[in-house]
């Protein structure tokens, strides 16, 4: 069983109930819904069809909601302009008309105050390159760098600058009431600068008293200088490669790809490698060889999650996509490379040590999984960061929520079970659960980490089960 987790950005292509339940059927374990394209509407409608099918076919995918975040963006122009290099372009604020020939409105009211003469902009997620030469009243004139196309509504970066933005838009509280209502399991946070911008979202979520887990997403330079913190607050990290490698030097990436799931290991918190792993699929029937070394390299760092963006909302070969990433993901998950890495975590209580003690047996016992029963979710998340070599978890819970949570961490299969007052009648209603599901047959060894009644005494325990 592929144990690295992959997620699938919906869109037009992957919309209907026909593509959704194919998707599923394929194995994607979490849909991503990207609010910045996404009508609330179509919202409620795919997520109904997802709940639908998913319990139709036993498996419980999680539903991701992706603000929008704030964005700095050019206004609105009459025609698209063709620039070229040392062409200047003024980018005006507060209504002020340009002085030179090609302006340009932005929604950002500080910019001129923000940006340095002598500094990088960034537009049209990288595809023009400009320098800000000069600043005058509410205007910053700047020379291209990169010549192309400047259009309306297009994305402005600030490399280095800690703008003054809100953390939380109006239309993300709006998106947050959605993901609310639809009941969805995760919400991305877009561009994260600090840990502070979390408890924002926090404090909404727990005025509401939902479970709904924050994902943060790491995409400027300020998030990489708060990592920790960010990692600390959050309950996962996407590592959103597309606004993070505009954002800071292309040989940075793979530094601060690496470093940030390392932090998330030690953390036990899950981590996602995000935008552009296939992106050449969008068009093409196969994927390039750089894209499948790409996977393969978030999978031997032991990501959580890999994600699909453009190549399963608009792209051509949706399926495919799904198809190649499940194949490279389990073939290197099978590799030594992978089951000799050294996990950072280090146990502190007792129970932490036993729950170490489940992967180690594990190991060493060839078991064909390990068996969790949680009542939150806690258990099987620390047994999943240890990365057991190659036993999958296979989490017991008597909540959908957290059946539905897990669906993002390495490794775990979670499924919604009916507890019995005796411990030893509930291991053997998931003993029972495994060999209906075909996860273990007779003479299979599994490691059991559960409560056991031993007299009057109940015990939590670890043990080798014997399939019989």
């Amino acid at each position: 069983m592929r144990r690295t987790k992959i997620i699938a950005t919906l869109g037009p292509v992957t919309s209907s109930p026909a593509a959704l339940e194919r998707l599923i059927l394929l194995g994607v374990n979490i849909f991503r819904f990207n609010m910045s394209h996404a009508p609330h509407d179509w919202v409620r409608t795919v997520a109904k069809s997802i709940r639908e099918i998913s319990a139709r076919h036993g498996l419980e995918v999680g539903l991701l909601l992706d603000t929008q975040g704030p964005a700095i963006r050019t206004g609105v122009v009459a025609k698209t302009y063709d620039l070229q290099i040392d062409d200047w372009v003024s980018f005006t604020v507060k209504g002020q008309p340009g002085t030179v020939q090609i302006t340009v409105d932005a929604n950002y009211p500080y910019l001129v105050e923000d940006i340095a003469v002598g500094s990088t902009v960034i537009v049209d997620n990288g595809n023009l390159r400009l320098q800000a030469i000069e600043k005058r009243e509410n205007e910053l004139v700047c020379k291209v760098l990169t010549p192309g196309p400047l259009g309306s509504r297009r994305h402005i970066n600030l490399p280095g600058v800690d703008v003054k933005l809100p953390a939380l838009t109006e239309k993300d509280y709006a998106d947050v009431e959605l993901a609310f209502e639809c009941d969805m399991d995760f919400i991305a946070m877009s561009f994260v600068r600090r840990a502070a911008d979390i408890d924002l979202l926090r404090e909404k979520i727990k005025e509401k008293k939902s479970a709904i887990r924050i994902v943060a997403k790491i995409e400027d330079q300020m998030a990489v200088r708060n990592i920790e913190e960010i990692i600390a607050a959050c309950d996962g990290l996407m590592i959103a490669r597309g606004d993070l490698g505009i954002e800071v030097p292309y040989e940075e990436l793979p530094i601060i790809q690496r470093r940030a799931i390392n932090l998330c290991l030690a953390a036990i918190k899950p981590v996602i490698v995000a935008t552009h792993l296939l992106e050449s699929m969008i068009t093409n029937p196969s994927p390039t060889r750089a894209e499948i070394t790409d996977i393969a390299n978030a999978v031997f760092e032991h990501s959580d999650a890999i994600m699909l963006s453009g190549e399963t909302t608009t792209g051509k070969y949706p399926f495919e996509c799904v198809e190649i990433m499940d194949r490279i993901a389990a073939r290197i998950e099978t590799g030594k490379t992978v089951g000799t890495y050294v996990n950072p975590i280090q146990p502190k209580t007792t129970r932490e040590r036993i729950n170490a003690a489940t992967a180690y047996l594990a190991n060493e016992s060839k078991s064909v999984g390990i068996c969790v029963y949680t009542h939150t979710g806690t258990k099987a998340r620390f047994i999943a960061g240890l990365r057991p070599q190659t036993a999958p978890i296979y989490a017991f819970t008597p909540s959908m929520t957290v059946c539905r949570s897990l669906s993002l961490h390495f490794g775990i299969r979670a499924h919604l079970i009916v507890p019995s007052e005796d411990p030893n009648e509930t291991l053997l209603q998931m003993i029972s659960i495994l060999r209906e599901k075909g996860y273990a047959t007779k003479g299979d060894s599994i490691v059991v980490v559960s409560d056991l009644v031993a007299g009057r005494e109940t015990l939590h325990a670890i043990h080798v089960h014997e399939i019989k």
